[in-house]
């Protein structure tokens, strides 16, 4: 979802950053975000939790206005990683550009659960077009 997500522009840098890689320097140089986490057991994956866990403190009121999505893969739900999500970026005090995305794959046996996820190629086209606006409106000066 966050590759189909990080969509080229001639006039806006995309970086593809995974959330053990990212740190506070990477979001103060980042003029917008797009947020990509899978939902395990009704939270945001351990990864991405430790990324905000790592950066909140050293960035905030420093982001302020600045714009952002979000992206979840959820087995059946999605809606508490979502409303982490809000909450964080509302005290980092970012824009949310666009709805946030929940791709539910309703992975509900233990098999389903521990296989692969195959993302669905309309699902991809949304977060491609969710990546699109983002640089579009970067690179306009929108946001």
């Amino acid at each position: 979802m966050a590759e189909a997500a990080a969509v080229p522009d001639p006039e806006v840098t995309v970086r593809l950053l995974r959330a053990p890689d990212a740190g506070p320097d990477d979001l103060l140089r980042a003029d917008g975000y797009i947020f990509a986490t899978p939902e395990n057991l009704a939270s945001m994956a351990g990864t991405m939790k430790d990324f905000f866990d790592r950066t909140y403190y050293p960035v905030l009121e420093r982001l302020n206005g600045r714009p952002y999505a979000a992206l979840i893969c959820a087995g059946s739900d999605g809606e508490n990683t979502a409303r982490q999500l809000a909450r964080i970026a509302t005290g980092w005090r970012l824009k949310q550009i666009a709805a946030t995305l929940i791709v539910r794959t309703n992975a509900q046996t233990p098999e389903a659960i521990l296989a692969p996820k195959i993302i669905g190629q309309d699902d991809l086209r949304r977060c491609a077009e969710i990546g699109a606006t983002m640089t579009a409106g970067l690179a306009a000066g929108i946001f």
